[in-house]
């Protein structure tokens, strides 16, 4: 039996890196292994080690086990009778790339993202990119973005593509780690590991002037090795996070400066909605957990509500 590192998967047939000879073999896999595990649409994700063997009189092989996975994060299925797609699997860290225009990020979708990667155990980075595009109103907005994130723990890097701007910061920060870089389509994010590494050559496109969005370039996740060490996984813009796994009561959880601020709230099972004695509206009072956060929590905890109902 033989072991490999998906790099590639296009649904049915996957790219996988020999750990022992670095030779690229195209597998696909068995029914059994289709249907076991977690509900996903994909049982099988790019970074994960896996046991392959080579059919015999091809070139081809068939993937016979997944090995255990450090981790994984997940995105919503576009597929309806799944719950998850598994994004990427054995990850040092997950970085969003968000851009405050052309096209927006919204802040919900930061907090989505982050409660996911929190909920998984990742550490996750945001880079905030296109500053050279920005105007005075978008950079104050930019500076009140990083100020929250940063105040919470996340590492925040304000970059420009274009005018080369931080990239030095973006090339420390993937060197030898395997790292997920994901965001809205349009935000840059072949264009910014194509600066990182000029040797991969990642397909780029231009945003539509119309609509202001991204067009999908990515079509499938991809594990590329980076020459300064490391590897960073390029994924198909994305438009949502799963929180299948997250209870509505246990959201706050993965708020940190909610979860953190609700040890002195009066009530152990408190919703931090609309109970008396709760700490987290005190602390927003006092600027200590921001007011777009908990608004971005209140509107992910009905929204959640509202599909279980």
């Amino acid at each position: 039996m033989k072991k490999g590192l998906v790099t590639k998967s296009t649904g049915s047939w996957y790219s996988i890196r020999d750990t022992e000879t670095g030779e690229i073999v195209s597998c696909n896999i068995r029914g059994k292994l289709r249907i076991q595990g977690i509900k996903s649409t994909n049982p099988v994700a790019v970074g994960d080690f896996v046991e392959y063997e080579v059919q015999e009189n091809s070139d081809t092989g068939i993937i016979k086990d997944v090995l255990e996975r450090k981790n994984y994060i997940i995105r919503k299925s576009t597929n309806l009778s799944k719950q998850t797609h598994i994004l990427a699997a054995n990850l040092d860290q997950a970085i969003l790339m968000v851009t405050l225009a052309f096209p927006e990020t919204y802040t919900i979708f930061i907090d989505r993202f982050l409660i996911t990667a929190e909920a998984y155990r990742i550490p996750a980075k945001l880079i905030f990119n296109k500053i050279d595009l920005y105007d005075e109103k978008q950079r104050e907005y930019l500076k009140k973005l990083i100020n929250i994130y940063e105040d919470i723990g996340y590492e925040c890097i304000a970059t420009s593509v274009k005018k080369n701007s931080n990239i030095s910061k973006v090339t420390g920060l993937l060197k030898n780690n395997t790292s997920l870089v994901a965001g809205n389509s349009g935000v840059g994010k072949s264009s910014l590991i194509n600066l990182v590494d000029p040797n991969l050559q990642l397909k780029t496109s231009e945003i539509s002037d119309y609509h202001k969005s991204g067009k999908h370039t990515t079509t499938f996740a991809e594990m590329f090795e980076l020459s300064i060490g490391g590897f960073v996984i390029d994924t198909p813009g994305i438009r949502g996070f799963g929180l299948h796994d997250i209870q509505n009561e246990e959201l706050f959880h993965f708020f940190p400066e909610i979860f953190q601020a609700s040890e002195n709230c009066k009530y152990h099972n408190c919703t931090h909605v609309h109970e008396p004695g709760c700490a987290v509206k005190v602390a927003i009072e006092e600027g200590t957990v921001s007011q777009l956060r908990y608004e971005n929590y209140l509107n992910i905890l009905f929204d959640e509500e509202t599909k279980h109902r």
